[in-house]
């Protein structure tokens, strides 16, 4: 191809839609708009925020009490029944039919036919002085419950774990949405320009079903989705500087590059050309700040005996001890995903008698020793902590095929499960209740969007005005078309 040939083939690579409604001589673009009289540019939204700085700090709707979340999603769903919610009736009724009002007008994942009633299967006992219920798996976590809100009538809309997943952090169960941490970047900022404002942390060997959708940024500019980082090796791939190329040359290329972004959003004025010069300068401060943000070996032996971190593992233990390092740093939102809760009974991995005994142990040092260190290091009081996972468990026992497995399992419930809070102005104690069975939440019911409405709220926040515009919409994290409330009743 000739220079020119070239040349002319760029040219026109870079008409846009925009530029022909924007530049045709006959005057279309005009004509166009004049149709839309009322709308803002139906899928182009006006950017509310300055996309040359887009995490300076902000100030919110009102006075913030938390600072910063990290939020530990139990990814599959852990049994409630199994943890925090005992209920005597189920132990009493354990084997025997399940009666039919209970299943009339239920759609289940798995279940089929008539199914049994499975009791708790491991002892409770109550801790603490505010006397919370706890199975005896969590005994590290027995130590901590004072300080801990337990929210015991969580419900959802969505059975299946994608779009049970995507609810939770997005407040939709299709794609396309962002998700909360987003959100909270989008409205509050960073406290650090060399990290970024939301870090993602995996564990448990897989990735949540919603996949990378439930920490992205959907609608809102990309620079506020979150950034997946690891726990062993480099925190992210090809973070550093190939062979060759010295940090100064690397800064060298940035600004020149940067120049070239700034004269192209000079000519289309997309937002998201400024977004790329804003993660081109977070990676580059990156490699200084992220790679001592995520050493743990800089820790103390006895701090890291105390989380159980494991050295040159992808574990828990480790991120829950990075999620404390990079809230120390300052990032906004934090987010845990540790895999492998779906207690279905199919095998001995997913069997509540043996697989899920393992992720029993495999949170519950961390998470205590999580909760203890931020309230040591007086990081507790402005970092609100929330644990939990999609949805909840079945009080029946599931039978695929209609036909009892040899392992015990429970399938997927929306009607009820528990998540607890700790931390950035919650008041601890125990909030809501379900049924005898643990079936469906019946007192002071809060729904997933309300959870959202009441962190935001921490946050410092209202969650019918944190709003972005988009296809006609102003568009906010907990759902324009469903009912959503702060929960007052466990604000400190």
């Amino acid at each position: 191809m000739t220079l020119s040939a070239e040349a002319r083939t760029r040219y026109f690579q870079q008409i846009t839609r925009r530029h022909f409604l924007r530049d045709c001589a006959t005057g279309l673009g005009a004509a166009w708009l004049g149709t839309q009289s009322g709308t803002a540019w139906a899928g182009v939204p006006p950017v509310a925020r300055d996309m040359a700085h887009p995490f300076a700090p902000v100030m919110p709707h009102f006075a913030p009490k938390a600072k910063r979340v990290i939020f530990l999603h139990m990814a599959g769903a852990p049994s409630h029944l199994e943890l925090f919610d005992y209920k005597p009736a189920l132990a009493k009724f354990d084997g025997q039919t399940c009666p039919a009002q209970y299943l009339e007008g239920k759609r289940f994942a798995f279940i089929q036919g008539i199914p049994k009633l499975l009791g708790p299967r491991f002892p409770f006992a109550q801790y603490g002085s505010s006397g919370a219920w706890l199975s005896d798996k969590l005994p590290h976590f027995r130590k901590v419950v004072d300080d801990v809100c337990f929210i015991k009538s969580m419900h959802t809309d969505q059975f299946n774990h994608a779009p049970a997943q995507l609810a939770m952090h997005t407040g939709y169960s299709t794609l396309g949405y962002p998700s909360m941490g987003a959100w909270a970047s989008y409205g509050l900022g960073s406290e650090n320009e060399n990290l970024p404002g939301f870090i993602v942390l995996l564990s448990g060997g897989k990735t949540p079903d919603a996949g990378k959708s439930a920490w992205g940024s959907g609608f809102l500019p990309s620079v506020y989705q979150g950034v997946q980082c690891r726990s062993k090796g480099e925190p992210v791939l090809y973070l550093g500087n190939p062979d060759g190329v010295s940090r100064s040359l690397r800064r060298q290329s940035l600004d020149a590059l940067a120049e070239l972004n700034r004269r192209a959003h000079g000519d289309a004025g997309d937002p998201e050309t400024l977004t790329r010069i804003t993660q081109y300068e977070t990676a580059f401060n990156m490699q200084v700040s992220a790679s001592a943000a995520f050493d743990i070996s800089q820790e103390p032996e006895a701090v890291r005996a105390a989380y159980g971190v494991k050295p040159g593992e992808e574990a828990f233990a480790n991120n829950c001890l990075l999620a404390r390092r990079l809230a120390e740093r300052g990032v906004r939102y934090i987010q845990l995903f540790h895999w492998g809760w779906d207690s279905h009974g199919a095998n001995e991995k997913e069997a509540l008698d043996e697989g899920f005994l393992g992720q029993c142990r495999d949170v519950d040092q961390p998470m205590t020793a999580l909760l203890t260190d931020l309230k040591q290091r007086g990081l507790l009081e402005d970092t609100l902590i929330v644990w939990g996972g999609e949805f909840g468990r079945t009080p029946m026992r599931e039978n695929r095929g209609g036909v009892a497995m040899r392992w015990a399992g429970r399938d997927h419930n929306p009607g009820a499960f528990t998540m607890w809070m700790a931390g950035g102005g919650v008041k601890p104690g125990t909030y809501g209740a379900s049924d005898e069975l643990g079936y469906e939440a019946v007192v002071d019911k809060v729904s997933v969007h309300d959870l959202k409405a009441t962190m935001l709220h921490l946050l410092g926040y209202d969650h019918k005005r944190l709003t972005y515009p988009n296809q006609g919409l102003d568009q906010r994290v907990t759902n324009v078309t469903k009912p959503s409330e702060v929960v007052t009743g466990i604000l400190a």
